[in-house]
């Protein structure tokens, strides 16, 4: 089977999750070729029209596999070779862009949602199905607390909390944590920006606790690698965050307030153990390589 997945590309590179998640898919006898998508808007899009249907004439994949609504549309531009579109939240969420997505899934053979919330927005008419993201739990090997803080720079007897991202991307709404964050002089908050995948997994495995305060989400792969990390988490309830952590002691969910989410930082302050997200992770089929067999599993029923 060869399967052409088309996908934003930016500055050359492709998003972590969708390589990790090809990766997965070649590990299990699929062949799969990118094709990046360097446009801007929808007419940016288009104009890669030509290079796609090249790209289709020499590479003849079976199964065009396209990640976010726009990539679909573009994809759906060319009948001749069944598409398959995976939406991660933006594209779903931001309402300019949904129109557009909507394009796609009406086009699309076959949608994947990364969240139930999502499914819940879009409201698909036909074929689909809830797939999250996976993650691949080598990337997150396990290290000693007092070791990830020696390694990161960090005081040994410090409390931290990592905010999940950068303070100034505003879909992530950093005012909500550091107006929380007051109410909790004892911890620093510490930006999620500027690392790499290792010093991420080390950073998760320093700090105290994860917080999320986004206005919107997908199925955010930050969330999974917490809990690879056993790291507590602190979370508004946005996109699948909810069912992500549900049971997992240590790990919080919090009202969009101030004195609320302060009150549930302390909380998870207080825990002072890893969580058992990496055994949850297992637990419901979240590592790469069964996402990637639910995902074959979608080609071949469009193949037969």
């Amino acid at each position: 089977m060869r399967v052409l997945i088309v996908a934003r590309c930016k500055h050359g590179r492709y998003a972590p999750f969708i390589t990790e998640q090809v990766e997965a898919i070649e590990k299990q006898g699929v062949e799969c070729q990118f094709f990046g998508v360097d446009g801007k808007g929808i007419a940016g899009y288009l104009r890669q029209l030509p290079r796609l249907r090249k790209a289709i004439r020499e590479f003849r994949p079976d199964i065009i596999h396209a990640h976010y609504g726009l990539c679909g549309l573009l994809a759906n531009y060319q009948r001749r070779i069944p598409v398959v579109t995976t939406y991660h939240g933006s594209d779903i969420n931001a309402p300019r862009v949904l129109r557009l997505s909507k394009r796609s899934i009406r086009r699309s053979r076959f949608n994947i949602f990364v969240s139930q919330k999502n499914v819940d927005i879009a409201r698909p008419r036909k074929d689909y199905a809830l797939i999250p993201c996976g993650i691949s739990l080598e990337d997150y090997p396990v290290i000693d607390k007092a070791e990830a803080r020696r390694l990161m720079g960090l005081d040994p007897s410090g409390k931290y909390v990592l905010f999940a991202g950068a303070f100034d991307n505003p879909v992530k709404n950093a005012s909500l944590a550091k107006a929380a964050m007051e109410c909790v002089p004892e911890a620093e908050l510490l930006e999620l920006k500027g690392y790499t995948r290792t010093q991420v997994a080390t950073l998760m495995q320093a700090v105290d606790a994860f917080l999320m305060t986004s206005f919107t989400e997908g199925s955010p792969q930050v969330i999974k690698e917490a809990m690879a990390c056993g790291c507590p988490i602190v979370s508004v309830d946005v996109g699948d965050v909810r069912e992500r952590i549900e049971g997992i002691d240590g790990c919080f969910l919090s009202e969009r307030e101030p004195d609320a989410l302060a009150r549930t930082i302390k909380n998870s302050l207080a825990h002072g153990d890893r969580t058992q997200g990496r055994a949850t992770i297992e637990k419901n089929g979240l590592s790469n390589d069964i996402i990637a067999a639910r995902i074959i599993s979608v080609y071949e029923r469009l193949l037969s």
